[in-house]
C-alpha cells in the first residue's frame, strides 16, 4: 500500500510541518508514504499529473483556509482519473464541520483534530490490523452515508516524533517548528481557543532538535507556538540556548509582549543582532474591543514592553493589527494604526478578520452584524461598525503599508511625507488612493515605478516641488538597488568635469569599477540625522553591496 502525504502550501519556501508529522509518526510500520508538496500557485493539472505519477493507493491531504479548495477540486479530478484511489483529508479547515465537508466532497475520510494518532490507526486499519469503526478522531463515508467515530483525546507531545528527516535539504526553505500546542487565552477569532491548557514537549528535546537546525544551516525557523512565552521557564531556556549557539539562524516566535517579565527582558538583551524576530499580536489599542474579543489586555502594557524590546536594537519586531473586529469603527482602528506606527516596528501588518469554522467569533456574527464571505478564508465583509466601502479603504493602507513599509526599502523616502500628514494613517491612505487612481493596483509595474510614483504623487497630490524630494529618492534609491542603469528620472546634475576631478582626487583611495560616484544638491546628513532639508552640495560614492561612503571634504 502506497500513500501519499500531500501538502499545497502557500509560498514555495515554506516547509510543511502537519505531513512531515504523520510521515515521522508511522515510520516505524511498514507501508510505503511519500510526501508531495505543491503550491496553491501550481497549476490544478501539474499537481494532478505529479501525484498520479506516483500510483498512489491513498491520498492524504493537509487542508487550510487558503488551500481547500484547490484541494477539493484536485481530489474531484483524481477521483475522475481513478475512482479506487482513496482520499483522506486532515487539517484544521476540515476539523470543525467534518461531517459536512465529507458529505459534500469526493473522498473517504477525515481525520478530525490532531491527526498524527488518527492517521497511525488509519495506516493500521489499511493494512488489516485495526477495525475502521475503532478509530478514534475520524469520520468516513460508506455507500454516500458518512460515520463518525468517537471523538479523540488530546496527546502527549512527548509521544510526537520529531519531523524532519537528516537528509532533508531545508536550505532554501523556512523551518516550522512547536515546542508546544495550544494556548492560555482564549481569543474569538482564533481556533487555538477551542481548546483549553498548552502541552508542552521536554525542554532537552526541543533544544536536541534546534541543534538538528543550526547545523543544518536553516536560514529561518519559525516556531508555530500560539503564544511562545506562556511560561517563562521554558521560554527562557530556549532563549538562553539559542543565544550561546554560534550560527546564523534566525529564530521567530509569536510572543505575547504584556506578560514579558523583566528577567526575560535582562536575558534577551544578550541574544545576537538578528538571532531572533517576534511577532506580537497587537490586534486594536481600542481596550473596550480587547474585551469584545477576550483579551484581557490593555495596550498600553503591550506598548511598555514593545518599546523595551526596541530599546535593545537587537530583535526586529512584526506588529499586527486585526481590521473588523466586534465594536471598532472605522476612527477607532485608525486610531489603532496611528497608535502602532508610533513605536515604529520592523514590520506591520494589516489583517483582515477571518470568521474561521469553529470559532466563537463565528458564533456571535449576528450580534455585530457581521457579513463574512461563506468562502474560504471566511472574511469579513462588513459590521454594524465598519462598512464595505470602509474596508475596501482599508485594503488600500494594508497594501501600500506592505509594500514601502514593510519592504524596509523606502524609510528616507517615507520620513520625507510623515510630516507632511497630521498622522500616519492619512499618508497611507492618501497614498493608497493616488495609487488606485493612477491605476496602479491592477497592472504590473516595474521596481523604479515604485519610486517615481512617490515624484508624481508630490507635485499632484500635495502641490509641492520635487526639487529635495528627488534627491532623497535618489539617495534612497542607490542604497537599496545596483548602481548601475539609474532610472533617467533619478539622474543627477554632476557635470562631466566635475565628476572627472573628483575621481582623480580619489582614485588611489577607491576603485571606481566598484564604486559609483554622486552629487546630491542637499545635505543629506542633516537630513538622515535631524531630518533637517538645507542647501549644500554633498558627495557620496556607493556599490552593489548596499555600501555607500560620504565624501565629507568635498
Amino acid at each position: 500500500m502506497k500513500v501519499l502525504i500531500t501538502a499545497v502550501d502557500s509560498k514555495f519556501i515554506h516547509s510543511n510541518l502537519a505531513v512531515r508529522y504523520l510521515k515521522s509518526f508511522t515510520g516505524d510500520i511498514d507501508y510505503e508514504s511519500k510526501i508531495k508538496e505543491f503550491t496553491i500557485n501550481d497549476r490544478e493539472g501539474r499537481i494532478l499529473e505529479e501525484i498520479m505519477k506516483e500510483k498512489p493507493d491513498v491520498v492524504a491531504f493537509s487542508t487550510y483556509i487558503w488551500n481547500v479548495e484547490l484541494i477539493s477540486r484536485v481530489a474531484n479530478l483524481i477521483k475522475r482519473v481513478d475512482s479506487n484511489i482513496e482520499i483522506l483529508y486532515g487539517g484544521p479547515e476540515v476539523s470543525f464541520d467534518s461531517r459536512n465537508f465529507l458529505q459534500n466532497n469526493v473522498g473517504e475520510y477525515v481525520i478530525e483534530g490532531e491527526g498524527e494518532k488518527t492517521y497511525r490507526d488509519f495506516i493500521l486499519y489499511k493494512l488489516g490490523k485495526l477495525q475502521l469503526e475503532n478509530i478514534k478522531g475520524l469520520h468516513y463515508k460508506k455507500d454516500n452515508i458518512v460515520y463518525s467515530n468517537e471523538k479523540r483525546p488530546l496527546m502527549s507531545m512527548d509521544e510526537i516524533a520529531f519531523p524532519y528527516e537528516e537528509e532533508e535539504d531545508l536550505s532554501n526553505k523556512i523551518v516550522y517548528y512547536e515546542a508546544s500546542r495550544g494556548c492560555p487565552f482564549s481569543c474569538r477569532y482564533c481556533l487555538s481557543s477551542t481548546s483549553h491548557g498548552v502541552r508542552f514537549l521536554d525542554i532537552d528535546r526541543v533544544l536536541k532538535d534546534l541543534m538538528y537546525f543550526i547545523n543544518k544551516k536553516v536560514r529561518l525557523v519559525k516556531f508555530v507556538d500560539r503564544t511562545f512565552n506562556c511560561n517563562s521557564k521554558f521560554a527562557m531556556a530556549i532563549w538562553d540556548f539559542l543565544i550561546k549557539q554560534d550560527t546564523n539562524t534566525q529564530f521567530h516566535f509569536e510572543i505575547s509582549a504584556d506578560i514579558l517579565k523583566p528577567q526575560e527582558i535582562e536575558l534577551l538583551s544578550k541574544a545576537p543582532k538578528g538571532r531572533f524576530r517576534f511577532e506580537v499580536g497587537v490586534q486594536t489599542t481600542n481596550d473596550e474591543v480587547l474585551r469584545n474579543i477576550n483579551r484581557f489586555v490593555n495596550f498600553n502594557d503591550i506598548k511598555e514592553k514593545v518599546l523595551e524590546i526596541e530599546a535593545l536594537r537587537n530583535i526586529d519586531q512584526h506588529l499586527d493589527l486585526i481590521a473588523g473586529l466586534p465594536g471598532e469603527d472605522y476612527e477607532s482602528f485608525k486610531k489603532s494604526f496611528n497608535d502602532m506606527y508610533e513605536i515604529k516596528p520592523e514590520e506591520i501588518q494589516l489583517g483582515f478578520l477571518k470568521l474561521l469554522k469553529g470559532s466563537s467569533m463565528r458564533e456571535d456574527a449576528d450580534k455585530y452584524g457581521m457579513e463574512y464571505s461563506p468562502y474560504p478564508p471566511y472574511e469579513i465583509l462588513k459590521t454594524d461598525k465598519l462598512s464595505y466601502e470602509e474596508l475596501l479603504k482599508l485594503k488600500k493602507v494594508e497594501e501600500m503599508v506592505d509594500k514601502y513599509y514593510n519592504s524596509q526599502k523606502f524609510k528616507l523616502i517615507i520620513k520625507y511625507f510623515e510630516d507632511k500628514f497630521e498622522k500616519p494613517f492619512d499618508f497611507y491612505y492618501s497614498l493608497g488612493m493616488f495609487f488606485e487612481k493612477q491605476g496602479y493596483f491592477s497592472k504590473n509595474i516595474g521596481n523604479a515605478e515604485y519610486y517615481k510614483l512617490f515624484l508624481d504623487f508630490n507635485e499632484m497630490i500635495l502641490k509641492e516641488s520635487n526639487k529635495y524630494l528627488k534627491e532623497i529618492i535618489r539617495f534612497n534609491y542607490l542604497i537599496y538597488n545596483k548602481r548601475r542603469g539609474l532610472p533617467e528620472f533619478l539622474r543627477s546634475d554632476m557635470l562631466k568635469e566635475e565628476e572627472k576631478s573628483i575621481k582623480e582626487e580619489l582614485r588611489e583611495e577607491y576603485s571606481f569599477k566598484e564604486y559609483q560616484l554622486e552629487k546630491f544638491n542637499m545635505d543629506i546628513e542633516r537630513y538622515i540625522s535631524n531630518n533637517e532639508i538645507l542647501d549644500k552640495n554633498s558627495y557620496y560614492i556607493f556599490n552593489d553591496n548596499s555600501k555607500y561612503i560620504y565624501l565629507e571634504n568635498k
